[in-house]
């Protein structure tokens, strides 16, 4: 609590909504082997603090069920469509968030945007048949990508500006959690960890 009403009240006010985020530098850790890498998906238990986009990739039937929960959807033959222009598969990838597909069209999305999908992380999560979408699109919402890849220091969005101070910290004490129990020696295997808004300095808080 204390860093982040540090980081909060020495940041000047923006005219855009700011991001809050986390730094953290690993130490003692081979990140060349990369079943050493955090590669996390963590919901944040007080939201992001914003509105998250979410496309599906989805069948009729699935469609159908996910009416209401997400910005776009996209049936197959307009998947095939995307495949043959790129420019327009670019836009609507750009401006979702997290994309979920009938897990039966994975392999065809992979074929014909993985491309386009993979380097922006944007890879849909399955979703079984006959499952309902519900949950899964709620969690995403509030969902958040811890990704250390092959560098100590990473950086994990866990708010905004506009959320209180203490949720910004239950948010940060779920992120920092989960790092841990990632870590073979858990908190002695961090260096350091800062909070700060997204053009704040950092304030250190381990």
């Amino acid at each position: 609590m204390e860093a982040v009403n540090k980081a909060l009240s020495t940041s000047p006010e923006r005219k855009f909504l700011e991001s809050v985020e986390l730094a953290i530098n690993l130490k003692e850790v081979d990140l060349n082997n990369p079943k050493n890498r955090i590669n996390e998906e963590v919901p944040l238990p007080k939201g992001r603090g914003k509105d998250v986009k979410i496309g599906i990739f989805a069948t009729p039937e699935l469609a159908e069920k996910s009416k209401g929960l997400v910005e776009v959807i996209v049936l197959p033959d307009q998947l095939e469509k995307l495949a043959t222009n790129k420019p327009e598969a670019r836009r609507l990838i750009n401006r979702i968030d997290y994309f979920l597909a009938a897990a039966p069209l994975m392999p065809t999305i992979g074929k014909s945007l993985g491309v386009i999908l993979g380097p922006r992380g944007k890879m849909p999560r399955p979703i079984p048949p006959n499952i309902d979408p519900t949950g899964i699109v709620k969690n995403m919402r509030n969902m958040v990508k811890v990704k250390s890849k092959d560098r100590r220091t990473f950086h994990v969005p866990v708010g905004t500006r506009s959320q209180p101070p203490e949720d910004l910290a239950k948010n940060i004490e779920a992120v920092m959690a989960r790092i841990e129990s990632k870590l073979e020696r858990g908190k002695f295997n961090i260096h350091s960890a800062f909070v700060k808004t997204s053009m704040g300095k950092p304030v250190r808080f381990m």
